[in-house]
């Protein structure tokens, strides 16, 4: 340690009051976060890149300041996918500040681990207040049955109206329309499901009938269009 020399010819004042850090909520504990390893939680996060085309939605499960579990979710941008996959590796097994001074390739993963990394640091986390936090898996629900990203793409102008293209549920086949043209509801196939159908030996056209399901007031519908025809 070198000091200045206008340091070295202070006389020493002793400290007073004690200063502890602010306790934050951490999986149903209050802590006074010194360390890294002190930092536990598990939280969602938002990112985006500079020319905001793309976003990334980064899930991280943080055990004792090291990331355990990550989940990468992507939208927008063709690359950002190549990107995610790299950054998966690249994330579990380190600790929170090494993840935030990693280069995670992409610009919205970068800017989504940033974000992440307030929310733990700062105790703002999903978890603060369950006892124990959530076991190492649970971002696996985010994507429930099939484990695919819950999407929602919907088109429209004004001389056609609104399209349906994918919900949560799944890619949309079919919209129901009433005597007035009003959408009413809507058909989807469930594409993890159905490819699940597959791989446990179910053909095509038997597991696309499966995985078929429909919403609203369907049954009522006057016709029902292909949103990516009609």
């Amino acid at each position: 340690m070198i000091y200045s020399k206008e340091v070295e010819l202070m006389c020493p004042v002793a400290k007073g009051a004690k200063h502890d850090p602010a306790p934050i909520p951490e999986e149903g504990k209050w802590v006074h976060a010194k360390k890294i390893e002190d930092i536990s939680g598990f939280t969602h996060g938002v990112g985006w890149c500079a020319p905001q085309q793309g976003a990334c939605k980064l899930t991280l499960n943080v055990k004792e300041g090291i990331i355990e579990e990550a989940l990468i979710e992507t939208i927008g941008c063709s690359g950002m996918t190549h990107s995610a996959a790299m950054a998966a590796e690249a994330l579990q097994g380190k600790t929170i500040l090494e993840a935030l001074n990693t280069d995670l390739v992409c610009d919205a993963i970068n800017t989504a681990m940033r974000e992440l990394f307030l929310q733990i640091v700062y105790g703002r986390t999903q978890s603060a207040f369950s006892d124990d936090g959530l076991v190492i898996g649970a971002g696996l629900e985010d994507l429930g049955k099939g484990l695919r990203s819950q999407v929602g793409t919907m088109y429209a102008t004004k001389a056609k109206g609104v399209r349906y293209l994918e919900m949560a549920e799944g890619y949309v086949t079919g919209i129901a329309l009433n005597e007035d043209d009003e959408v009413i509801g809507y058909q989807f196939v469930n594409l993890g499901k159905m490819t699940d159908f597959i791989k446990n030996g179910d053909d095509a056209n038997t597991a696309w009938e499966k995985a078929k399901g429909q919403y609203g007031r369907v049954d009522d519908a006057v016709k029902i269009i292909d949103p990516r025809k009609e």
